[in-house]
């Protein structure tokens, strides 16, 4: 099998990484990357959340970050119209792990963000309401949570290697613009007005 048929993709942007010396791809808010490759997968969190998830014995993992759109502002009901956009970012996820080979039975996930940077900006604490979503979601599924680092006020930079399960974190603690905070109310705005996403058959 070649490389170019070992790999799904949904993550324009690609490059090469010299602090580690490999191979990058950076996953922007509605965006997802998969990969049998040995290779870093590269995201900043603020509100939105992100779940690595691999399969430990094939290596096959990939890293999605997406955030929940304001609705009701119900946070109690995470089966709402809203939580549904969450649950097709996940279900994309582990549909493209389980197409290049991965056993959704041996599947682990670690995740990151849900931070409170849009204090003032929305209703409903987002970040919360996406950190409360994403474990739900994946203990409705039966996949193990191996690490977690949610909620707290800083944005994070997260650094994952799917071949090997390593992730890095590091807290943005003096963040001297507002990049992450704009891309965050821009995705927001794009959700409220995007029509809800269709459903996804996984693989089993």
């Amino acid at each position: 099998m070649t490389q170019s048929a070992f790999e799904e993709v949904l993550a324009p942007n690609h490059y090469f990484d010299r602090n580690f010396n490999i191979e990058a791809a950076k996953i922007l808010p509605g965006e997802y990357y998969v990969s049998g490759r040995d290779m870093l997968l590269v995201t900043v969190l603020g509100s939105c959340v992100s779940a690595c998830i691999r399969d430990p014995k094939t290596g096959i993992g990939g890293m999605n970050h997406f955030m929940l759109p304001e609705g009701g502002g119900d946070r109690r009901d995470l089966l709402s119209n809203s939580a549904r956009y969450g649950g097709y970012a996940m279900e994309v996820l582990i549909n493209q792990l389980v197409k290049l080979g991965a056993d959704r039975k041996r599947l682990e996930a670690k995740v990151f963000g849900g931070a409170a940077v849009l204090r003032g900006f929305t209703t409903v604490q987002v970040g919360e309401m996406n950190s409360e979503f994403v474990l739900d979601y994946l203990r409705t599924e039966r996949i193990r949570v191996v690490a977690e680092d949610l909620l707290d006020v800083y944005p994070r930079k997260v650094y994952y290697f799917p071949a090997t399960g390593r992730v890095m974190v590091r807290k943005l603690k003096a963040v001297h613009n507002n990049t992450i905070v704009e891309r965050e109310r821009d995705y927001s705005q794009r959700l409220k007005s995007a029509p809800l996403a269709g459903e996804v058959e996984l693989f089993t």
